[in-house]
C-alpha cells in the first residue's frame, strides 16, 4: 500500500490563490497542505507583472474611483459574460485585500511628493500634486478601465505578492509539498475525499485524504504552442476534475490572447507598458490603435486590442520576420529612469531574450495566448459543481467574474480576493464536516492509477507523447485562434478527435523510472486533448461573438440566444464533451449594453423571437 497522508484541507496548487486559501484555513486552526509541481515561489503567479486592480482612488487619475465603477468596468470587460453577483463581491473586497497585503509586507509603489508626471497617448503631462496624498498606494492605467486603479510593485507585482504570501503561509504553519502532482481525485460519486499524487522526484504514488480539497492549479495555456504561460500550465487540476465525469468546466471557449507577447519567444511584456504611455506601431512605425479605437486607443480591453492588431496586420501593415509578422511596442519616450525602475522586468526580458535595449529600440510584439477565463465551474463561494467538499479558486476556476474577457490586473486581484472568500467558506465547511474515508475506494483508485502508469510504460501503445502534444498544439494554433469560423472550428474538432485516439495509444520511449518528464506528460496528455476539445467544440457551438470569442461568421453579440455560460462535461468513452448551458448571471445588476469600445454589433436580449436575426437578413 502507498503512503497515506491525512489533512483537513488539501490545496492542489501553491500559487497566490492556493496559498491565500491555505492561510485562511490555517488561521482557523485547520491542518493545511499545499501541493505544488514546483517550489511555491516558482508558481506562475510570480510572473504577473503590471498590477492588481483595486478601487482605492489615491492617485489623480483615480480620483472618485469606487467599487461600483470597478464592478461596471469588470462587467463591460467581460462583455456581459460574467456572473454579476460575483463581480460585485469581487470589486467590493479588492480594496480590503490589497490593504491586507500591504500590512503583510507587499511593497506597493506609493505616491511621492514633488513634481511627477504621467504619460497618456504618448504625451507627457504633469500630475496635479495637490490632489495626491504622499505615502498612499498609487496606481497606473490599465485597459478597459474608467479610472487608474492597477496598484503595482514596479513591474514585478506578482513576484512581490507571492513571496510575501508564501512567507505568511509558512508563518501560519501551512505545509508545502513541492515536486508533487495530483493525477486523480478520490471520490464516492458525491463527496471528494482527496487525491492520488505522484512524486515528481521518485515517481512513487502517495494518497492524500482530506475533508476539503481545493484545486488552484492555474491556467491551461500550454495546450497552445505559443503562450505566455509557464511550461507547468498544462491544466492538470482541470483534467482531474473533468475526469470525474461529474464536475463541469465553464466557458472553456473563452481564451484570452494578450496583445504584447515578444517575438520570438512569446514571453509577456506587461500591459503596464501601454498603461504608462507606451504605443503600438506598425511597419511604417506609425501609431494605429487610435484609428480603430478613438476613445481608448492602446488601452481598450485585451480582446479588442488583439483583434485590432490582427486586423492591421491583415491589411499588410505588419512587420515581416522569420518568426511571422508582428508589430512594434514603443516605450522609448518613457525614458531610461522610468524603464529601469517601473518597467525593469520588461527591460531585462528585452535585453536577455531579444538582445535589444527598449530605452532606444522598438520591441517586436504580437498577440499571444495568455489567460483562461474558463475553468472548474463553481458557485460564488468557490464550491465546485458536482462534488461536495471540492473547491476551486484562481485561474483554474470559472468563479465567474471574467466572463468572456478578463481585464488586466483583475486576475492578480482575483487570486487573493477569491482566496479570502473561498477560504472563509472552506473554514465553515470544515467546522461542520464529517467525512467517511472508505479504504476500498482509496485502494481502487490507487490500483487504477498504478495500472494506467504500467500501461504507459510497458503496454502495447505506439504513439510518441511529444508528437501527440505537438499535433494538438498545432491544431489549436491553426484553427482556434483570435478569429474563428465554422469551417476552421469543425476542422479543429475533427482533428482533435483523431488526436484523442492517438493520446489513448501512447507508450513511453524511456523506462518511466524516477524523475521522468516523459511519464509526467503522458499521465496528462489524454486530459490535455480533452481540454482542447472543450475549447474547440464549445467555440463551434457558440454561434455569436462575445469578448475573446470572435466568430467571423457570427459577428453579433447575441444576448437573446447566447447570454449563457457553457458547461462542458466529459463522459467516459466519449470523444466529444457534453455541453449544457446556464444563465450567464442570475442577478442582473447592469443590463447588457455597449461596452464603449470594440465597435460591437449587438442583438439585444429582448429582441423578438419571431424576427430574423440581422445576420440572417
Amino acid at each position: 500500500m502507498v503512503d497515506v497522508i491525512y489533512t483537513d484541507l488539501l490545496c492542489i496548487g501553491a500559487g497566490l490563490a492556493g496559498e491565500r486559501v491555505a492561510v485562511e484555513a490555517a488561521d482557523a486552526g485547520f491542518k493545511t497542505i499545499c501541493l505544488s509541481i514546483v517550489p511555491a515561489r516558482r508558481s506562475h503567479s510570480s510572473a504577473a507583472q503590471g498590477g492588481m486592480q483595486a478601487a482605492l482612488g489615491n492617485c489623480v487619475k483615480g480620483e472618485g474611483d469606487n467599487p461600483e465603477i470597478h464592478f461596471e468596468d469588470t462587467v463591460k470587460g467581460s462583455d456581459w459574460g460574467c456572473d454579476q453577483e460575483v463581480a460585485k463581491l469581487f470589486a467590493e473586497t479588492a480594496p480590503i485585500a490589497i490593504r491586507q497585503l500591504a500590512y503583510w509586507g507587499v511593497p506597493w509603489n506609493r505616491v511621492v511628493a514633488g513634481k511627477s508626471f504621467y504619460y497618456k497617448g504618448g504625451k507627457k503631462f504633469e500630475k496635479e500634486e495637490k490632489k495626491e496624498k504622499e505615502g498612499l498606494i498609487t496606481a497606473r492605467d490599465f485597459g478597459g478601465t474608467a479610472k487608474w486603479r492597477a496598484c503595482y510593485c514596479s513591474d514585478g507585482t506578482g513576484h512581490a505578492m507571492l513571496y510575501t504570501m508564501d512567507s505568511v503561509a509558512v508563518s501560519k504553519g501551512v505545509e508545502v509539498h513541492d515536486r508533487s502532482e495530483a493525477i486523480s481525485l478520490i471520490h464516492d460519486g458525491e463527496n471528494c475525499l482527496g487525491a492520488v499524487v505522484r512524486c515528481l522526484r521518485t515517481g512513487k504514488l502517495r494518497v492524500y485524504l482530506a475533508k476539503a480539497t481545493l484545486i488552484a492549479t492555474g491556467g491551461f495555456g500550454r495546450i497552445y504552442r505559443a503562450s505566455t504561460n509557464a511550461v507547468i500550465n498544462e491544466g492538470g487540476g482541470l483534467i482531474i476534475a473533468l475526469d470525474t465525469g461529474l464536475v463541469p468546466l465553464g466557458n472553456m471557449e473563452a481564451v484570452q490572447f494578450h496583445p504584447t507577447g515578444i517575438v520570438p519567444g512569446d514571453i509577456l511584456v506587461t500591459e503596464g507598458c501601454r498603461g504608462d504611455g507606451g504605443t503600438l506601431l506598425d511597419v511604417n512605425e506609425e501609431r494605429f490603435m487610435h484609428i480603430y479605437e478613438p476613445e481608448k486607443a492602446e488601452l481598450a480591453s485585451r480582446d479588442v486590442v488583439s483583434r485590432r492588431m490582427i486586423e492591421h496586420i491583415r491589411k499588410g501593415l505588419g512587420v515581416k520576420s522569420p518568426y511571422g509578422e508582428h508589430l512594434w511596442l514603443d516605450i522609448r519616450h518613457l525614458g531610461e529612469a522610468h524603464i529601469t525602475t517601473k518597467l525593469r522586468e520588461v527591460y531585462d526580458i528585452c535585453m536577455n531574450f531579444l538582445g535589444i535595449n527598449p530605452i532606444h529600440e522598438l520591441i517586436p510584439v504580437r498577440p499571444t495566448q495568455h489567460y483562461s477565463m474558463g475553468g472548474i465551474r463553481t458557485n460564488k463561494f468557490g464550491e465546485a459543481y458536482g462534488l461536495k467538499g471540492l473547491f476551486s479558486a484562481g485561474e483554474a476556476s470559472c468563479w465567474d467574474m471574467h466572463g468572456f474577457n478578463r481585464l488586466g490586473g483583475n486576475s492578480l486581484a482575483e487570486t487573493v480576493v477569491a482566496g479570502m472568500i473561498v477560504g472563509k467558506r472552506i473554514v465553515e465547511f470544515l467546522q461542520n464536516a464529517e467525512v467517511n474515508f472508505k479504504s476500498n475506494l482509496v485502494e481502487l483508485e490507487v490500483k487504477k492509477q498504478e495500472e494506467r502508469i504500467k500501461r504507459l510504460i510497458s503496454g502495447s501503445g505506439k504513439e510518441n507523447v511529444y508528437k501527440v502534444r505537438g499535433a494538438m498544439q498545432d491544431i489549436l494554433m491553426d484553427y482556434v485562434g483570435i478569429f474563428r469560423n465554422e469551417k476552421d472550428l469543425q476542422t479543429a474538432v475533427d482533428k482533435l478527435q483523431e488526436v484523442l485516439e492517438r493520446a489513448k495509444n501512447v507508450k513511453l520511449r524511456s523506462n518511466g523510472i524516477g524523475a521522468n518528464a516523459e511519464l509526467t506528460l503522458a499521465t496528462k496528455i489524454e486530459g490535455m486533448v480533452k481540454l482542447a476539445l472543450c475549447v474547440a467544440y464549445g467555440a463551434l457551438e457558440r454561434k455569436e461573438s462575445r469578448g475573446s470569442h470572435a466568430r467571423e461568421d457570427y459577428p453579433y453579440r447575441n444576448d437573446r440566444d447566447w447570454w449563457v455560460r457553457t458547461l462542458a462535461y466529459f463522459e467516459e468513452g466519449k470523444t466529444l464533451p457534453t455541453l449544457k448551458y446556464e444563465p450567464a448571471t442570475k442577478e442582473v445588476i447592469l443590463p447588457p449594453g455597449d461596452r464603449g469600445y470594440g465597435g460591437a454589433k449587438i442583438i439585444p436580449y429582448d429582441y423578438p423571437k419571431d424576427k430574423p436575426l440581422p445576420e440572417e437578413e
